[in-house]
């Protein structure tokens, strides 16, 4: 036997029956007619009725409205399940499914499962040192090994520029070692105002002697490439070009010293080679033009030398000793000639041997010795006078000289007969003006007289 198979079909969730509706409808209206038809309600059951028929209205209403979104739902159903209701638990999508929401692709969780939120990655996978970040909240300085810390120099303003450099430049003239320079502008943060440093030795050194100006010459040489570059180089002789009018009311020959140090700097390769060239018919100011035509001359001149080593002549402690002892006679001599102490003054200064100096004493203490005369006493003693008390001479180079003297005493006297008488002489006067000490004075040898005795005596010599 057969068995038969009944199922219920019940329509769809949210979907009313027409039916059912219109039997409740009838029966609101059956219940109404009875109540009017009897006309026994007392006012509190009339109200209460009234209350019941607007809430069920009102519930009417309700149902009619969802039945109405119902529909529109049913006709445009979700892509991936048709005909899905959105209201229903069924049918509301999970913000925590990791399956894609796209209808693509084949339901798998996004990535293989090792992508998302708090996820360590697919299986197998390996992972490379990162270096911690020092922004991370929960970066620990100790437990990173050694804390290395950088000092931080801050840039020096302008005004501060010129008080930094200007003892580097004043001390490198006395020791002279770019080393030392180099070191102490490393230390200091010049910022882009590195081309400053080389004009404001230019300015020092236009106003110095001419040994400054040969050791800014090597300085600004070996800066090069270590510290500064051509084009700061270039920017440096550009200002100093433009200061020059200022430059020429304390030094009448800065444009004439400043074509110089623009040659010396080609040649040294410190200056790029066309530099020049950059000025040419381009320049207003004539203290500028001077300086340019000067370095242009020089480089025609020397054009076979790799080196203008010798543009602010020889340094003093560099020349040889003949040359020094050459023109401290020719001072002497000068002196003797035209009396004056302030050329004499000048042209010592600007030997620039103050150590050599014991060797102008000794000059002059024998150029008195062989003149023969009291006049050349009394102005050589002025001299030794003026150069000890403007500090000129000092005691160790005024005792060295005489000394030397006394020493040679006795060879000079083959030459000059009457040196001891002269000798003695000189130092007294030497010592009355206060140019030397009692204790140089004491230290003058004398020349003891001999005598022959009687042809008796053997002819032995007695003193």
């Amino acid at each position: 036997a057969s068995k038969r198979l009944f199922v219920c079909v019940s329509p769809p969730p949210g979907v009313f029956s027409l039916e059912k509706e219109q039997g409740a409808d009838e029966g609101l209206y059956d219940d109404l007619n009875e109540a009017e038809a009897n006309g026994n309600w007392t006012p509190q059951e009339k109200a209460l009725h009234e209350a019941r028929l607007k809430a069920k209205a009102k519930r009417r209403l309700r149902k009619s409205s969802s039945r109405d979104s119902t529909r529109d739902s049913l006709s445009e159903p979700l892509s991936g399940e048709p005909g899905t209701d959105p209201h229903s638990p069924k049918g509301k999508t999970h913000s925590n499914d990791r399956k894609s929401r796209t209808g693509k692709g084949r339901g798998l969780p996004k990535k293989g499962g090792a992508g998302g939120k708090g996820v360590w990655g697919a299986a197998g996978m390996v992972y490379e040192m990162e270096e911690p970040d020092s922004k991370d909240p929960n970066y620990d300085e100790s437990a990173q090994g050694d804390t290395i810390y950088a000092t931080v120099v801050p840039e020096l303003e302008e005004g501060e520029l010129e008080k930094a450099v200007n003892p580097i430049v004043q001390e490198y003239f006395e020791h002279g070692d770019t080393r030392e320079v180099e070191m102490l502008l490393k230390e200091l943060n010049l910022g882009p105002r590195k081309y400053e440093f080389s004009s404001l030795a230019l300015s020092l050194s236009l106003e110095g002697k001419a040994s400054h100006r040969e050791l800014t010459s090597r300085l600004l040489s070996d800066l090069i490439g270590k510290v500064l570059t051509e084009s700061d180089m270039a920017r440096a002789f550009h200002k100093t070009l433009q200061e020059l009018p200022d430059l020429i009311l304390d030094t009448p020959e800065a444009p004439q010293m400043l074509g110089q140090f623009i040659a010396r700097a080609i040649a040294d390769h410190a200056l790029p080679m066309n530099f020049l060239n950059r000025y040419k018919g381009k320049v207003d100011c004539d203290h500028a033009r001077a300086a340019l035509d000067r370095a242009s001359v020089l480089l025609s001149m020397k054009r076979e030398m790799v080196r203008l080593d010798n543009v602010w002549g020889v340094g003093g402690g560099q020349r040889p000793v003949k040359h020094l002892i050459k023109e401290m006679n020719l001072l002497l001599k000068e002196y003797l000639v035209s009396g004056e102490l302030s050329e004499a003054e000048h042209c010592l200064r600007d030997l620039e041997v103050p150590h050599f100096h014991h060797e102008l004493v000794y000059e002059a203490i024998v150029m008195v010795l062989e003149s023969n005369g009291e006049t050349a006493i009394q102005m050589m003693v002025k001299l030794l006078q003026a150069f000890w008390k403007s500090g000129l001479i000092t005691l160790d180079q005024m005792n060295r000289g005489f000394q030397r003297v006394y020493d040679e005493l006795p060879e000079i006297c083959l030459d000059v007969p009457l040196a001891h008488s002269i000798m003695e002489a000189f130092v007294d006067v030497c010592y009355q003006e206060a140019v030397i000490t009692a204790q140089l004075r004491d230290a003058c040898p004398s020349r003891g007289r001999k005598r022959f005795v009687s042809e008796g005596d053997g002819g032995i010599v007695k003193n």
